[in-house]
């Protein structure tokens, strides 16, 4: 190939932008003399995904990782194009006229259910909307009320963590972070006394990581309770602490808070484990939650005991997990929630691989593993595209002006790399104007017009 292999990534998170920069570094290509040619397209007018749209704003250091992949963005292989919505502005057919591969790097976005009574209810919310709202996402309404003195989170993982202690802290204690003013004032508003987390199983089986673990305790005026009765360790609990620091770290903690003094603290965020919920109470709004008393059964699985305990809230946040969305002209895997592939190659109807479509990150695998675990994902990803090369049907039109022409031609009003850089300069001089490290531009038009302006 003489031109530049041009690779179309859709979805700017982490995992799209991870494999854009192993792209740039593969030693096939470049032994072969193939260069690349990058775009990253999203649907957003901004970078980043979920580093900036699903991270709590009070945590500075995994935000950090946007350093890195702003110098990934900057690389010349690669072109950042966002307020650009596949299955929107385009499909597949005119990406693949464009690119001689295309990778899907969508994520996770939405909520997994809960089938269980009342979860309908006023008050029932999915984690995945509050998130979207305290992040300040452009597409989430800017108002939330936050409902009752005394709400359930339901899930035992990192962002059950992050709800919870969203939920319990004072908004003030915010401040110093990118919040919205939005976001400040709903969090201001809240009358929350009391949070209770209830997870499924044990204490050994939390998906949690100690640091989000910890956290919970640094809150000034939260105290963390954790009861004795819900502790409970199995032959596999007992397994999984000799063969899981994370979860030796996990255990220890949990038990050091189940038998210290209370410290009497205005607000109480209770830890629950062994506790299934089976239904959310209540008429016209949630009035409560009933949950199921379990126990292990010697496998790290979990059974029902028949004894059941009300709890009075009037809101519940659930945080099972997420689920990736369709995406145009590609098989999905609806219970999954993940585009099916074999190591990246997006597999079709008849689970024959599609040739150069390829799928990475949370799309790919479901949204299991931190950030820095998208790394590894898009190694696989790219080893396999770099494998197929010469199997793919080269793009009609791959010149990277001719897919700019397409989009203007469909009055697609897109953002640049340079453009997110007059953004992102813009936050920073709102947080300077009111004494802040940055503040987040909200809204999408206003995102869009301060990006598309001239230099």
């Amino acid at each position: 190939m003489t031109r530049p292999m041009r690779v179309g990534i859709v979805g700017a998170g982490p995992a799209g932008i991870y494999a854009a920069d192993l792209l740039t570094k593969d030693e096939t290509l470049a032994a072969s003399g193939t260069p690349v040619s990058i775009d990253i397209l999203d649907k957003l007018p901004s970078p980043y995904g979920l580093v900036r749209y699903g991270v709590a704003p009070d945590h500075p250091r995994i935000k950090q990782i946007q350093g890195a992949l702003h110098k990934i963005l900057d690389k010349p292989e690669i072109r950042f194009l966002g307020n650009v919505e596949y299955g929107v502005d385009l499909k597949l057919d005119d990406l693949q006229h464009h690119y001689d591969a295309v990778i899907f790097a969508t994520g996770s976005d939405r909520d997994r259910s809960l089938d269980i009574p009342g979860i309908d209810l006023p008050g029932s919310h999915g984690a995945a909307d509050f998130v979207f709202w305290y992040d300040s996402h452009p597409d989430v309404a800017p108002d939330w009320h936050v409902e009752g003195t005394s709400v359930a989170v339901i899930g035992a993982g990192n962002v059950a963590v992050d709800v919870a202690r969203i939920l319990a802290k004072d908004a003030d204690d915010l401040l110093d972070t990118d919040i919205t003013d939005n976001v400040y004032r709903g969090l201001r508003a809240k009358k929350v006394t009391d949070v209770h987390v209830f997870a499924r199983r044990g204490i050994a089986q939390g998906k949690f990581t100690p640091m989000e673990l910890r956290e919970l305790d640094k809150q000034p005026g939260v105290e963390v309770i954790v009861y004795p009765e819900d502790f409970d360790l199995d032959d596999a609990s007992l397994a999984a602490l000799e063969e899981s620091n994370q979860v030796k770290t996990n255990v220890k903690v949990l038990q050091n808070w189940a038998i210290r003094d209370p410290r009497g603290e205005e607000k109480r965020l209770h830890l629950h484990f062994l506790h299934r919920p089976v239904e959310v109470l209540g008429e016209e709004r949630v009035e409560g939650l009933r949950t199921e008393r379990m126990e292990l059964t010697g496998d790290g699985n979990v059974r029902g005991t028949g004894e059941f305990v009300d709890y009075d809230v009037q809101a519940v946040y659930r945080a099972i997990g997420y689920l990736g969305s369709p995406a145009t002209d590609l098989p999905f895997d609806e219970e999954r929630g993940v585009i099916p592939n074999d190591g990246g190659r997006v597999l079709d109807l008849d689970e024959r691989a599609i040739p150069g479509v390829y799928a990475t990150g949370w799309i790919k695998r479901g949204p299991v593993g931190l950030i820095g675990h998208t790394k590894g994902d898009a190694l696989e990803t790219i080893t396999n595209l770099v494998a197929d090369r010469d199997h793919f049907t080269p793009a009609s039109e791959p010149e990277p002006e001719s897919f700019l022409q397409l989009l203007e031609e469909r009055g697609v009003r897109y953002t640049t790399w340079d453009g997110w850089q007059r953004l992102e300069a813009h936050e920073d001089s709102l947080g300077e104007e009111q004494g802040r490290k940055r503040v987040k531009v909200r809204e999408r038009d206003a995102m869009t017009r301060i990006a598309r302006a001239e230099s």
